[in-house]
């Protein structure tokens, strides 16, 4: 058929361009199933892959692109140091990009794939709720990096590496509840996130709930913000805003350091003692948290070790000798100063 591509292939399948790419090649990696299917509309429309997926392989470059969200995020710095040093260590080209907090990635991505022919894309940061619609739009091999869309989303057309952010939510809020706290505040981004924020909020929920512990609305606190969500402008105007209700609370379960250590220093301009009246926690095992006074409890993610998987994760796919996967790493709950019992 006459100007039918491979991702309309993808589409009328149902599956990703990067299964449509397997199934042509014959790798073993597929279901068999799957690739019934997708030959079957291949034969069907009388599509050729060698004028399209095969030439456009020949005509792109060899550059990858990271598009980074929330580029003040000192995890990124590190990460970022790996990647491209890992990149260009496999003799290909690196190039990033910012992206503004709220501007789309995918826009971003599709942008650059047509102008610099990338071969392939890392998205780093940021609260990643975009469509399998959308995401099919990618041309070329992809990784979230410590992100994942919603739930809904087909797990065959991403790859993702990233914390599983539920169980380590979870984790340090189950701890705060096992040293006596039964009000728990939650700082979190804005309420219109559906991955990382969300993610974060049930785990704090099901911690609760297995606490025996009524989940009060007036707890949950999302940022009000146009930029950075998981600033420490966000935490201290949180912060401020909690106290200034006067509602009753002895923990604070922040969904970053950086939203942790805004929040602190709210509460000890309010003449609050940390951790005598309110214990804090917060979320990435960032420098600070260990240099803050007081040192604050966190969740460490392994930063090293979840960089070196995004790259051998997306030069699989590049090669095409592995299919998309999620990989999720343990998080490491590191008990500062700033928690104690009630």
């Amino acid at each position: 058929m006459s100007g039918y591509t491979i991702k309309d292939i993808a589409k009328e399948c149902g599956v990703g361009v990067s299964t449509v790419s397997r199934a042509l090649n014959n790798h073993p990696d597929i279901n068999k199933e799957t690739k019934k299917r997708i030959m079957e509309v291949v034969e069907a429309r009388k599509f050729s892959p060698s004028t399209t997926a095969r030439d456009l392989k020949r005509i792109r470059s060899n550059t990858i692109a990271v598009l980074v969200k929330g580029l003040d995020n000192p995890l990124f710095h590190k990460m970022m140091d790996i990647f491209q040093l890992e990149i260009e260590s496999k003799k290909y080209d690196f190039v990033f990009q910012r992206v503004g907090a709220k501007d789309d990635e995918i826009s971003v991505a599709l942008d650059m794939i047509k102008e610099r022919k990338l071969k392939g894309i890392i998205f780093l940061g940021g609260n990643f709720t975009h469509s399998e619609e959308q995401l099919e739009t990618i041309s070329v091999p992809f990784v979230l990096a410590t992100i994942s869309p919603g739930k809904n989303v087909n797990t065959d057309i991403y790859s993702s590496v990233s914390v599983d952010d539920v169980k380590e939510s979870y984790k340090i809020t189950d701890y705060l509840c096992s040293i006596g706290h039964k009000r728990i505040a939650i700082l979190l981004p804005d309420n219109g996130d559906e991955s990382v924020g969300s993610l974060r909020l049930e785990g704090y929920k099901q911690a609760l709930s297995k606490h025996g512990i009524t989940v009060e609305e007036q707890l949950i606190r999302y940022s009000v913000d146009e930029g950075d969500s998981f600033s420490m402008e966000n935490g201290y105007k949180l912060m401020r805003q909690l106290l200034s209700e006067d509602i009753y609370f002895t923990g604070v379960f922040a969904a970053s350091d950086k939203i942790a250590v805004g929040a602190m220093k709210a509460l000890l301009e309010a003449g609050k003692k940390i951790p005598e009246d309110v214990s804090v926690c917060g979320f990435d095992g960032l420098d600070i948290a260990r240099y803050y006074h007081p040192t604050i409890t966190t969740i460490v993610q392994p930063i090293d070790d979840m960089a070196g998987r995004v790259i051998t994760q997306l030069f699989s796919l590049i090669e095409e000798t592995e299919a998309n996967s999620q990989i999720t790493f343990e998080g490491k709950l590191l008990v500062g100063e700033s928690t104690g019992p009630v």
